[in-house]
């Protein structure tokens, strides 16, 4: 059975970078499109950046564009999420997921296997 684990949250400043890590366990992730999602205090879960299987396309919000880079690496089964210029605004738990569609939209209903999520916090 898939197992997801996220890690690599933390407390960040303004201006600073991340790296969130996605490690799959029971499944090869392969042939499966992931995701990283997040969700805020009071807010709803929002698609961050999604990664594609065999094609390797990828989607980034427009919130994250130009700062956030999804990447896989397959030998570690693992999924990463590069950080960079973090804000304010990027504060909430962030959670990977995969999908069991072939061609899902980077939004949360789409995705079936979530991970406990990471807290990622930037203030000074």
């Amino acid at each position: 059975q898939l197992q997801l684990v996220e890690s690599g949250g933390g407390l960040v400043q303004p201006g600073g970078s991340l790296r969130l890590s996605c490690a799959a366990s029971g499944r090869t992730l392969d042939y499966s499109r992931i995701g990283w999602f997040r969700q805020a205090p009071g807010k709803e879960r929002e698609g961050v950046s999604c990664i594609g299987s065999t094609d390797g396309s990828t989607y980034y919000a427009d919130s994250v564009k130009g700062r956030f880079t999804i990447s896989r690496d397959s030998a570690k089964n693992t999924v990463y999420l590069q950080m960079n210029s973090l804000k304010p605004e990027d504060t909430a738990v962030y959670y990977c997921a995969r999908s069991r569609l072939i061609h899902p939209m980077c939004t949360p209903r789409e995705y079936h296997n979530w991970g406990q999520g990471t807290q990622v916090t930037v203030s000074s």
